[in-house]
Order: C-alpha cells, then sequence, then structure tokens
C-alpha cells in the first residue's frame, strides 16, 4: 500500500507526502501498532505510537476481545463501525477471518437497530449525502469526493429501510453496511466504493420532531420533483465516476420499480431489493429442488405479500421457466400472490403494476380466498414464500397445511429484521414435524428436533449482490442483464454441498462466500462475453482473472 496518494488533476503541483498523524487519520493508510521501527521513522510516526509492535493477526485478537465483551449487538455495531473510521484492513481482516459472527452484526439484523438509532449514534461521516436542497449542483458535490476510481456505488432514498418503512437519512447505515459487504464478501477495493444517501426528505414524524435526526427536515418530495432529483444524480454520476456500477437500495416499491424501468438501459444499475433478492432466492428455490426432488415448472409456488422483492423473484423464476421451454403465460401461471387483502386473481382492481402481470383467473378449485390456511389447501403450492414484514404470519395451521400436501414442504421467510419474520426456525420446523426446507430472511440458530440437528439457510443477499458487482468491474460491463442474475442464481445453488443440503441448508455456509463470489463473477462474465457486454478482452480463465483481482486486507 502507497503512503503517497495521487495527486489531483487540477493540482499545480504534487502535494507532499502525508506524513504522522495524517495517516494515522486516514483509515485507508493506518496500521496502528502495526507500523515497523523502519516505516515510524520514514513516516514521522516515531513518538505517535506506543513503542510496542504488533502483527495484524494481534490486532484481530484485540479487536475480537473488545468487541465480544460489548453488552449489545448495536454496541458491537458502534465498535465495529468505529474501527472501520480507524483502520479499514484490520476491520475487513477481522470480519473475514470471522464472518458467521459478524455479519449479523455490520449488517442484518443489527444494521436495522442502528438505522433506527443512526443520529444518535452517529460518529463520523461516512460516504455522500446529496440533498434535495442540492438540485441544480449535484455535480459539484460528487466533486467533493476524494477517491476519483469510483467503481460501485450504493444509494438509497431511505423510503423503505428493510421492514421499517421510511427512515429518511437514517438509511445511510444501509448503504454503509452493503458496501462494507462488498469489500468483505465480494474483495473489492475499499477505496473504489462509495455509499450515498439520497436525501429527498422523510415522511416519519418521529424523525421529523427528533432534534438530533441529521436529515433534511422537510416532507418527501413527489411526482416530477422528485424524479428529477434522481435524473439529475444519475446523470452526474455517469460522469463522475464512467465506470461506476449504482446499486440502489431499499427504496419504497412502487419508486424501486418506476426508477429501474426507467434507467435500466441507460445506465450501469441495479436494484438490489428486486433483482438481488431474486437471484438469491431463485438460488434457494433451485437448491431446495435438490432435497425435495422436484422441479420448479411441476407445482405452483404462493408468495405472500406482493412488494418488490416477491414480485422480483417470481419475474426471475418466469425467466428460468421460459428458458426451460415453459411457455411464458404457463411460467407466469406458476406464480400466485397472496397479499392483506386475500389471494390476488384478476377481480382485484387495487393492484399495482408491477403485480398485475400475476393476475390468475380465480379457477372453480381455488377461490378467491381473504383466509391464506384454505388458499394453500386449494392452491396446493410447492413453496410457501413470504417478504411481508408481518411477524407471524405463517401460523401453525398455515405450516400444517403445507405440511399436508407436500412431503418436504419448502417455507421460505424473507422478511427483516429477525423480529419481523413471517415464522420462526424452530416453528417452522416443528409444526412440519421436521420436513420443512426452511430458509429466513435475517438469521436464525440451528434448530434440534426429532433427533436432527437443522441448519437454517439465510436467504441473504450477499450470496448474490458482491459477486455481480465484481463481475461488473472486473470485465468492464456495462449493462446488468436478467440472464446474467439468473447465472448467479445457478451458481449460487450448484456450490451448495450434499453435506449442507442434509443438515437444511439452501445457501453454502458463509465461510465460502468469497469462493461463492468469484463463481457468481466468472458465471456472470461468462453471459456478458456471450452477450457483448463485457469491455475487457476476454481472458482465457474467467475464474482465475477474477480471483487475482480480489481485495485481501493485507499490510
Amino acid at each position: 500500500m502507497s503512503f503517497e496518494p495521487s495527486p489531483a488533476d487540477s493540482a499545480p503541483e504534487t502535494p507532499a507526502p502525508l506524513r504522522g498523524r495524517h495517516i494515522l487519520n486516514d483509515p485507508h493508510l493506518n496500521r496502528g501498532t502495526a507500523f515497523t521501527a523502519e516505516e515510524r521513522d520514514r513516516l514521522g510516526l516515531t513518538g505517535l505510537l506506543p513503542p510496542g509492535k504488533q502483527t495484524l493477526a494481534d490486532q484481530v485478537a484485540r479487536v475480537l476481545e473488545n468487541c465480544r465483551r460489548k453488552p449489545s449487538r448495536l454496541e458491537q455495531y458502534i465498535f465495529l463501525m468505529s474501527l472501520l473510521d480507524r483502520n479499514e484492513t484490520l476491520f475487513y481482516r477481522t470480519v473475514l477471518e470471522h464472518l458467521p459472527e459478524f455479519l449479523p452484526i455490520i449488517y442484518t439484523p443489527t444494521v436495522a437497530e442502528a438505522a433506527l438509532e443512526y443520529g444518535h449514534i452517529f460518529r463520523r461521516a461516512r460516504g455522500l449525502y446529496v440533498t434535495a436542497a442540492d438540485r441544480g449542483r449535484i455535480p459539484e458535490i460528487l466533486a467533493n469526493w476524494s477517491e476519483p476510481d469510483v467503481r460501485v456505488i450504493v444509494v438509497t432514498d431511505g423510503s423503505r429501510i428493510l421492514g421499517l418503512g421510511d427512515l429518511g437519512a437514517n438509511g445511510m447505515s444501509i448503504s454503509i453496511g452493503k458496501l462494507a459487504l462488498y469489500t468483505a464478501a465480494g474483495g473489492l477495493d475499499p477505496r473504489t466504493t462509495l455509499p450515498v444517501m439520497l436525501d429527498a426528505g422523510t415522511e416519519n414524524e418521529q424523525l421529523l420532531a427528533d432534534p438530533l435526526y441529521l436529515g433534511l427536515r422537510r416532507r418527501r418530495l413527489t411526482g416530477d420533483d422528485y424524479i428529477s432529483f434522481v435524473d439529475e444524480f444519475m446523470e452526474a454520476v455517469s460522469e463522475a465516476f464512467p465506470c461506476a456500477v449504482v446499486q440502489f437500495e431499499d427504496f419504497v416499491t412502487t419508486r424501486a420499480y418506476e426508477l429501474l424501468d426507467r434507467y435500466r438501459d441507460a445506465y450501469r444499475m441495479f436494484n438490489d431489493d428486486i433483482q438481488g433478492t431474486a437471484a438469491v432466492v431463485l438460488a434457494g428455490l433451485l437448491a431446495a429442488m435438490r432435497i425435495t426432488g422436484g422441479s420448479l415448472r411441476e407445482r405452483p409456488i404462493l408468495f405472500v405479500g406482493a412488494g418488490s422483492a416477491n414480485t422480483g423473484v417470481a419475474n426471475l423464476l418466469v425467466r428460468a421457466l421460459t428458458q426451460a421451454g415453459v411457455p411464458e403465460d404457463e411460467a407466469r401461471h406458476r406464480c400466485w400472490f397472496f397479499d392483506d387483502r386475500g389471494l390476488i386473481t384478476d377481480a382485484r382492481e387495487d393492484l399495482a403494476l408491477h403485480s398485475r402481470r400475476y393476475t390468475h383467473p380465480a379457477e372453480p378449485t381455488i377461490s378467491a380466498t381473504s383466509d391464506l390456511v384454505a388458499t394453500i389447501r386449494a392452491l396446493r403450492p410447492a413453496a410457501l414464500v413470504g417478504a411481508t414484514g408481518a411477524a407471524g404470519i405463517f401460523t401453525r395451521e398455515a405450516l400444517t397445511a403445507m405440511a399436508d400436501v407436500n412431503e418436504r414442504p419448502i417455507v421460505f421467510a424473507l422478511s427483516n429484521p429477525t423480529d419481523r419474520s413471517e415464522v420462526t426456525a424452530e416453528n417452522a420446523y416443528v409444526w412440519t414435524e421436521g420436513r420443512a426446507v426452511f430458509a429466513s430472511g435475517s438469521p436464525f440458530a440451528p434448530v434440534t428436533y426429532g433427533g436432527r440437528r437443522f441448519e437454517p439457510g439465510q436467504a441473504n443477499n450477499v450470496y448474490v449482490f458482491p459477486g455481480i458487482g465484481l463481475a461488473v468491474t472486473a470485465f468492464g460491463i456495462d449493462r446488468i442483464s436478467e440472464d446474467m442474475l439468473l447465472a448467479a442464481a445457478r451458481a449460487v445453488a450448484g456450490i451448495v454441498s450434499e453435506e449442507r443440503l442434509n443438515r437444511g441448508g439452501v445457501f453454502p455456509v458463509l465461510g465460502r462466500i468469497r469462493e461463492v463470489s468469484a463463481a457468481i463473477a466468472a458465471a456472470v462474465g461468462r453471459v456478458a462475453y456471450e452477450t457483448g457486454a463485457a469491455s475487457v478482452p476476454e481472458p482465457p480463465d474467467l475464474l482465475a482473472f477474477v480471483r487475482e483481482r480480489m481485495y485481501t486486507a493485507e499490510y
């Protein structure tokens, strides 16, 4: 790692190399007690650090000791984010070596607590805040970012944070957390990542009344004003960071689809809630079929909740089925939706545009009922996929019905955080007498039932989006297609071991996450070269090419 920053293009002369406290205050450069005696003398650090010298492994041990003594996960989150602000290399080495322990802290479910408390636990600014008050000068705001080679941007407007709703500028914690996972799981150099809070205001009365709220104190932009604001941002980003892929995160469903449709063919972008979730859930369904012995083309899937997550899964499932030779109308007929008003059929007139394509005639054997249990018994779905934010909506009666119509019922409870899950792992296994193939959005501990130990899988988007970002940056992909997402899903499903399936898990163990990301990147790259979407000359070995470019947390 160099300690001499590249001079700015507009600078009249090369700045002096950083020395002394400036190095210690730069998280990219700081090594803390790991600086050698020679480095301390050369860089003006002698006397600024304790005389004892440590290895990176020593420092990791100290981080673990201090983090584990914190009284709550929120306190652990604050500690780790402070470490990220001081020493990026140490942060990522610690997280990489202990990912199953720290993933639930730096992202779901703890990031939900952090988002709720963001203004109260704020320590140090990170990323860029682009507000509605900045319209007309967004390029100027982007120019304030000191790293010119940005390759991945995660942007949110805070309008639908996890299952918590409108949290306004507190949503910045989501952008920061996602990019931490891009580096830890996908090997993206942290210097090439940029978290952005697109602050269009908030409708959250509690936040507007909170004296410690850090966002813009105004109602949300609406209509054309909102669209022109996001348009200006996307145009400015494409000029300032032409190689960057923009990941949209936690936008309210109607806006998420509107912006995806508006930008997908014009910019290098994707929506993680729609497309990332689709790929990871489809991967889980494909792996689950290895347990049940069935096929996605044989039986319907019942989606409970008709928001961006579930409709995105259905869209990608339809794409997978049509690729397998199923006519599109028949493929859509495999996807049924149930929302807070009941089964979605063509008799409904209250539907958003993204869910209208999944209306079906109310067949005589499938009544247009508002009762989930009756719907399950009539429809006889192979899988029940929930993304509702309604805790406990998958009742004992619903799970019993699934077990009555399936030898191995597939039950995915995807809502975050944990206390919003449609059913707990324990109840899913107990209520189906240990026959459920279960996955959740937030992590659950292993469950022992009937003498068997089940290790429920987590349908976490971390299995997918880091690998997609890695592919885009490695191969210079200009647009992200549905076929690339489908390739990502198949890559994840293919990595799940038989041993893992036997324990009930339909996703790879987190310890293999970098292997998963590399495999996804290679699979997405293969599609890119087949379709002419890559701009980098095709290497002879896509997987080796990707692995060589993955960031490692080393001094």
